[in-house]
């Protein structure tokens, strides 16, 4: 399942999400948080659901299917992250891949600051994995992200939280950390590396890696293997962006046809 907001240009959010999950086989169903009006150029405009109706459509699904991972992105508010909070509690949950949707890879604040401190209070501590990109670990773990000693330690504060395990995602880093990722489970330190690919068409990247996580947990994976077989799916797909719209396009989620 995915928890996440509408991208009417299909780069991001649900779309994306819905579309790793093909890929890797496993059926996807969603919970519609907000509804975005965007194309490759940026949003113009964002229109929230009631909690009611994130709600409903949560329910409505975990009575009748059995859901075996759940990735959150865009929450959007504080009633929702509330909301899903407490639904996951009441339902039990274990496999929750939590995407905190709350500063862009520029560093654009998406959430405010009531929405942040839920968040960090209610959500994270139910977090399986927590997939914070550089400026999101910075506030959740309250400290400046330079290095990678400092991931490491951002990740060790993010950990203490309540999140079980934690992947600090250097996509926003600069120099020779700019396609580094740091792991921590309470027990052990990984760096994970990848080539970085030089393209623009990088839209949808947070979205389609923790969906790939949320699969692969889904399949029954370890942790942390789940987590390498989504960021090498990530690496993958962005070598087969697609160059569509006047901007930044998204990534190629079915790099293997094209």
């Amino acid at each position: 399942m995915t928890i996440a907001g509408s991208d009417s240009g299909g780069g991001a959010g649900i779309q994306a999400d819905l579309r790793t999950f093909s890929f890797h086989c496993v059926h996807g169903t969603s919970v519609l948080t907000c509804i975005t009006a965007q194309n490759t150029l940026g949003v113009t405009r964002v229109d929230a659901m009631s909690p009611e109706a994130v709600t409903a459509q949560f329910e409505t699904v975990m009575v009748d299917m059995r859901v075996g991972a759940i990735k959150t992105g865009m929450l959007l508010n504080q009633e929702i992250v509330k909301t899903v909070a407490k639904k996951f509690v009441a339902f039990g949950l274990g496999n929750v891949v939590v995407d905190p949707v709350m500063v862009s890879r520029t560093g654009a604040q998406l959430l405010d600051d009531a929405a942040v401190k839920t968040m960090k209070d209610l959500l994270i501590p139910l977090a399986a994995i927590a997939t914070p990109n550089r400026y999101e670990a910075q506030i959740l773990a309250e400290m400046e992200i330079h290095t990678l000693a400092d991931m490491q330690t951002a990740a060790q504060q993010i950990y203490k939280l309540g999140a079980r395990s934690v992947l600090i995602k250097g996509g926003a880093m600069s120099g020779a950390l700019k396609a580094v990722d740091v792991w921590f489970d309470g027990d052990r330190f990984e760096v994970l590396q990848t080539e970085a690919i030089d393209t623009q068409h990088t839209h949808g990247t947070g979205c389609t890696l923790s969906a790939a996580i949320a699969a692969n947990l889904a399949l029954g994976k370890p942790h942390f293997q789940a987590v390498q077989e989504a960021k090498n799916y990530v690496t993958e797909a962005l070598k087969y962006g697609l160059a569509i719209g006047r901007g930044q396009g998204p990534v190629g989620h079915f790099y293997p046809l094209l």
